[in-house]
Parts: structure tokens; sequence; C-alpha cells
């Protein structure tokens, strides 16, 4: 008799209870989002700042035995032992791998023309990964073992009238060199008026055979990581000077900062609508059931278990909305991540026992008005009053 009038009680509210069930889902689906989409946002960020080009620099000291008004210089095999020591020293320590390395040296050189022009010597095979967001009408990539082609910028190629297949001929302190233009770089800056040869056509142009007056880095990583690996270079190599890109290495923290305190706030948002909706149906439901209450504690039902029966309702609810909305918040970050990214997040199953327990404990405060059936007298209900 107990059990069938429990039955018949939880029939006769299962419209309020679909509507609790619909809130829990709502807000486990967004808060799952929101959790998966925490977890991964860091590696996300990171993947999109990289694509900003480098953000370490490693350059010479300065040193009185440095002509004056002449930039120091190092040797290119530097490049080399920064690479193996990044590689044997770093990687085993930090999740930093895929590190690209460019060396540079820049000239004013003289085109055919008579016009001078910024001619900088890098390894040209390396531009796409280090300057990803160009765009080259031509060769994108040339090897750094042709030293018969060049990259031009596009106000050069508008200068010169020349376009990829043109020839164009440099020199610089009576040196000289012909090249052929492999494509024209559309930059949007101060690389639409340089000239791209690969590193030992400048070299040998300026006369410093073996030697580069930058090195260009791109650390995959967040903005501390980046800061880590040139703390650790500036100790392993003391005669260079390293510095991060603070433009990039500053707004790659702030902007997770931000993104992490929004998903945080919408999160803490959302589990409080979520708790006031069902704290709304639930006590709509204790109203209702104060009769159907009264007629179990006169059959002889103990308040004790009756209130622990409508928390196991209350804590099936929870359940049940937390692991559908894990399932739609999954579907829900993927969707974040191809609007957002251009790529998808990926889901992660920690966030299941997260979200359950989160819909758990948002069902168990918003049941709190049951606690008033308890104050339900058998004898006053019976008579109908």
């Amino acid at each position: 008799m107990f059990k069938r009038l429990l039955f018949h009680l939880l029939r006769g509210n299962r419209v309020r209870l679909i509507v609790a069930l619909l809130a829990l889902i709502s807000g486990g689906a967004v808060v799952s989002a929101m959790l998966n989409l925490d977890l991964d946002i860091n590696h996300k960020l990171t993947q999109e700042f990289r694509s900003l080009g480098a953000n370490l620099v490693i350059s010479a000291r300065q040193t009185p035995s440095v002509t004056p008004g002449l930039p120091p210089l190092m040797d290119e095999s530097v490049v080399q032992n920064i690479e193996k020591n990044i590689e044997q020293n770093i990687d085993r320590q930090s999740p930093v791998s895929g590190t690209v390395a460019s060396p540079d040296l820049y000239l004013v050189g003289r085109a055919e023309n008579g016009q001078n022009v910024v001619v900088t010597g890098t390894w040209l095979d390396r531009v796409s990964q280090m300057e990803p967001w160009w765009k080259i009408a031509g060769t994108a990539s040339v090897s750094r073992t042709d030293l018969s082609q060049c990259l031009i910028g596009r106000n050069v190629s508008r200068s010169l009238g020349l376009l990829a297949g043109g020839n164009i001929a440099l020199s610089y302190q009576g040196r000289s060199v012909s090249l052929t233009v492999a494509g024209v770089a559309d930059a949007g800056g101060s690389e639409d008026n340089q000239i791209f040869v690969n590193l030992p056509v400048a070299q040998k142009l300026a006369g410093l055979e073996g030697k580069v007056e930058l090195i260009q880095l791109s650390i995959p990583g967040s903005a501390a990581q980046i800061r880590s690996v040139g703390d650790k270079l500036q100790t392993a190599f003391p005669a260079l000077e390293v510095k991060p890109i603070p433009q990039i290495t500053e707004a790659e923290g702030n902007l997770l900062q931000r993104i992490r305190f929004l998903i945080f706030s919408m999160g803490l948002l959302i589990l409080v609508l979520t708790a006031l909706c069902v704290l709304a149906t639930m006590a709509a439901l204790a109203m209702e059931r104060r009769r159907d209450v009264g007629l179990m504690k006169a059959l002889g039902g103990s308040i004790q278990k009756v209130v622990r029966l409508f928390l196991a309702e209350v804590g099936v609810l929870g359940t049940v909305g937390g692991i559908l909305g894990y399932v739609l918040g999954m579907a829900l970050s993927v969707w974040m991540g191809h609007r957002v990214f251009g790529t998808s997040i990926s889901p992660r199953w920690e966030v299941l026992p997260a979200t359950v327990i989160l819909m758990l404990c948002v069902a168990l405060a918003g049941a709190l008005p049951l606690r008033l059936l308890g104050n339900v007298r058998p004898a006053v209900i019976l008579r109908g009053e």
C-alpha cells in the first residue's frame, strides 16, 4: 500500500519533475561545456598565439669590442646549440615541444635600379612556420640550400615591377648576387618592404660568413612556460641576451585570465539559476504533496523514511541531469571550439564526475523545501484542513 501510494505520488507530479530535470540537464550542459573548455583552453589559446610568430628573441650582448653603430653578431653554430639545449634540458621538464628557430642577418643592399632595399638573410624553409599568416603568391617554401631564389615583399614587388619568376640583382659594398623571385609575400607590416634570401646569400653579400644578428624562436606553451624557457636559455648562454616578446606573451596571459574569469562567472551564474529553478519546482511539489505525505505518515511511514524517499528521487534527478548534461555539454564545447578556435575541443572524461557532483549538489540544495514535509500532521491533513 505504501509503495503504491508513493508510485501514485510520483506519477501525479511527473510534469514538475520533468521541469526540474530539464533545468538540471541545461545547467549540467553549460557547466560541463565551460569546464571542458577551461581544461582545453590553454592548449588551444597557445596554438592560436603561435600563429603570431616568434615570441623569444636572442641576440649577442653589446661589448666594447663591437664597432660603434654596428649590431653585435653571433656564430651561426649557436642556433644548433640552442636547439640542442632545448631538446635535451627543457623538453624533459616541461610540455614545451615543437620549438622553431630562425637565424636572421639584416643589411641594406641596393637593387639594380639603384633603390636601397632591406635584405633579410634567414632560413627560407622556416618562413611558413615562423610567419604562418603571410600570404605568398608563388612558391612559399624554398629550401635553405637553394641560394638562387628569394622572397620579396609586396611593396618591393610594386616598386621594382617584379612578380614571381622574375630576376633581381642585389649589391652591397662591391659584392653582388643575382636571384630569382620565388614568391611575393603579403605580410601586412614592415616585411612588405624587405627582400628575404637564404642566410648564406646575405652572409656572402655582407662579408660575414657564418655570422647572424638575431635568433628568433617560436616556443609552444603558455606565457609562464615561455618565460621559463627564456630563463633557462639565459642561464645556459650567459654571453647572449634572451628576451621574450612582451606584446605576445603578456597578451596571451591577460587573455587567458579574462577567459577563465568569464568561464567561472558564467558557470557560477548557471549553477545559481539552476538551483533557483529546482528550488521553485520543489517548493511547489512540497505544497502539492502535503496531503499525500500526511496519508503516508498515517499508514505508519516515519518522517525519516518519507524524506529519504524524496531525497532519493532528487538524487536520481541530479544524477540523470548531470549525465545527460555532460553529453550535451561535450557537443556544445565541440561547437564552441569550431566557432572560436577553428578546431574541436577534446572531450575530457574527468568533467563527467565533476558535472554529476555539481548537479547533485544543486538538486539537493533545491530540495530544501521538502524539509517542510516533516511538519505535516496526519490528523490535520485527514480532517481536510
